[in-house]
């Protein structure tokens, strides 16, 4: 038996629904993913992915269903047999352990990379200014921008901005990391940089959910391919299964698109 079959699961979805008027976005999703194990998860426009993100860190409720990360009820308390939402003040809590890496950088403009870095783990009282600032000094070093530490978001590449974004999210040193379509709103050059820092994480044994559509990527860093078509996951495996040998024939047809 290895840690992560004794340790709660990093991340579990269970039974999870979501709707947009009669539009249905996810349709009783079912997820679990394991400490240190990167998750991968596929799928055309329109599928549910991004979605599915912003549910597991309650950026979205689920109609129905719900989320644990680390054996942790998010967005809800048991309440005798009932769930009760939580305020959004215990949600905010909650998601300083749940990294979130946008498709969009979401950096503050007014702020440099290193008070970009810092705002976080002040604002919350994790660390005080001082050691907030050694951090954010170590953590754009980790993601090769010890030399812009000065630099605004305008004066920074969208490879640079993002990889700020990154350090950004391990500012909080949560226990997992989201990350929604992190390469798609750059230009193809910069798109290795800042998959190197996802990959040299990967390696470090962060635990990682990724939704993208880089599947060399994800064959050469996931642990687990997820296939998501029309809010319904229809193929999860090793990168090996799913990405070279898919079962379900919408899976099939998505890869001989992209490939």
């Amino acid at each position: 038996m290895t840690a992560g079959d004794v340790l709660p699961a990093a991340v579990e979805v269970r039974g999870v629904h979501k709707s947009y008027g009669a539009h249905r976005v996810l349709n009783g999703v079912d997820l679990t993913v394991r400490p240190g194990q990167v998750t991968v998860i596929l799928g055309p426009s329109g599928s549910g992915k991004s979605t599915l993100l912003r549910v597991i860190n309650h950026l979205e409720k689920p109609d129905a269903g719900q989320v644990s990360v680390n054996g942790e009820l998010i967005g809800v308390r048991r309440h005798g047999t009932r769930l009760k939402e939580l305020s959004e003040r215990a949600i905010m809590a909650q998601r300083r352990h749940i990294g979130f890496v946008f498709q969009d950088f979401n950096l503050f403009p007014h702020l440099t990379a290193l008070q970009n870095v810092t705002a976080a783990p002040v604002a919350t009282g994790r660390l005080d200014a001082p050691e907030a600032r050694k951090l954010a000094h170590a953590l754009l070093d980790r993601v090769g921008l010890g030399d812009r530490t000065g630099a605004y978001p305008r004066q920074l590449s969208g490879g640079q901005q993002q990889r700020v974004a990154i350090a950004r999210a391990l500012a909080l040193r949560p226990g997992v990391i989201l990350f929604d379509e992190p390469t798609s709103a750059l230009d193809p050059e910069l798109v290795g940089e800042v998959l190197s820092v996802i990959r040299d994480l990967a390696d470090g044994g962060t635990t990682l959910v990724v939704v993208t559509h880089e599947i060399g990527f994800a064959r050469e860093v996931a642990d687990q391919v997820v296939f998501l078509d029309r809010g319904r996951i229809v193929e999860q495996g090793p990168p090996a299964e799913v990405l070279d040998r898919p079962r379900h024939p919408r899976t099939r047809e998505f890869l001989s698109r992209v490939l």
